[in-house]
């Protein structure tokens, strides 16, 4: 994970981070310099003084980058180029420690989707993470329901965070699987 290809950046502005993997929030100073480890998805895993940390896409401008814009959803869209978006929304999650995405990762067990009276979309998702005391956890659900959220016509998103069945490397995609040295 650390080599030539980490990018030193001074930070812009103050900006909160997550300390992986623990989860708890810190407060990093403007002119902190950093080093971008992983940017994926519109967050940032960043190392600075010993420790990695995770910038989420809303402070991207922190670290001179353009935040990641919002979705879009044709309004002639049907149900299922809907069901695609969020699919393609949840791709752009990665764990702060493995370069994976958490579809890839096989920590999606369903996604359920339902119109309200409105006719704007309720996403039900159950996730998991690879370990259950992982600090992370959080912080993947919150990031599962901003991503979701900023669907064009979504009204509304629950993520259960379970635990049963227990997540296993089988659950993985082959990709993944071979992304990470498995295969």
């Amino acid at each position: 994970m650390f080599g030539h290809d980490n990018e030193p950046v001074t930070l812009k502005r103050d900006v909160e981070a997550i300390v992986v993997p623990a989860g708890f929030p810190v407060p990093l100073e403007k002119g902190s310099l950093v080093y971008i480890t992983q940017a994926m998805g519109g967050s940032f895993t960043i190392f600075f003084e010993g420790n990695l940390y995770r910038i989420a896409g809303r402070d991207a401008d922190a670290l001179g980058k353009e935040p990641i814009k919002p979705p879009e959803l044709p309004e002639d869209a049907t149900d299922e180029d809907f069901e695609k978006l969020v699919w393609d929304q949840l791709r752009t999650i990665y764990d702060p420690e493995i370069p994976i995405n958490i579809v890839d990762l096989g920590l999606i067990y369903s996604c359920r989707i339902s119109r309200l009276d409105d006719q704007q979309r309720y996403v039900y998702i159950e996730m998991t993470l690879t370990a259950p005391g992982c600090g992370m956890g959080e912080i993947l659900v919150e990031d599962v329901k901003e991503k979701v959220g900023i669907i064009p016509t979504v009204g509304k998103v629950d993520v259960e965070l379970v635990f049963e069945p227990a997540w296993d490397q089988s659950r993985m995609s082959e990709a993944a699987r071979l992304e990470a040295g498995l295969l």
